[in-house]
């Protein structure tokens, strides 16, 4: 009986599919500040560890305790958080 010669599988590009997303792990880089009226929201910059957007940095808000080093799941990692709105406090005009 004679071997059947499969093909070897390729490499296949890291493809989104259609109706779903992924969920890709990002590390928190720098605790930018808090946001929103009662600082309950803090800002941060995260690098993305993995998927296609592997070594891209983003700027994030996070709802809840957080700290450099920590790992966090992103659903997405196409839109960034607008930074934070500099006061002008104490500055003469």
């Amino acid at each position: 009986m004679e071997k059947k010669q499969y093909p070897k599988p390729q490499q296949q590009q890291y493809k989104k599919p259609a109706g779903s997303s992924f969920i890709v792990p990002a590390v928190v880089e720098e605790v930018v500040g808090r946001t929103d009226t009662r600082g309950a929201i803090t800002q941060i910059r995260c690098k993305v560890l993995d998927g296609p957007d592997k070594n891209k940095i983003l700027r994030r808000n996070v709802k809840g305790p957080i700290r450099e080093r920590d790992l966090i799941m992103l659903r997405e990692t196409e839109i960034e958080a607008r930074s934070l709105a500099q006061t002008k406090r104490g500055k003469k005009r």
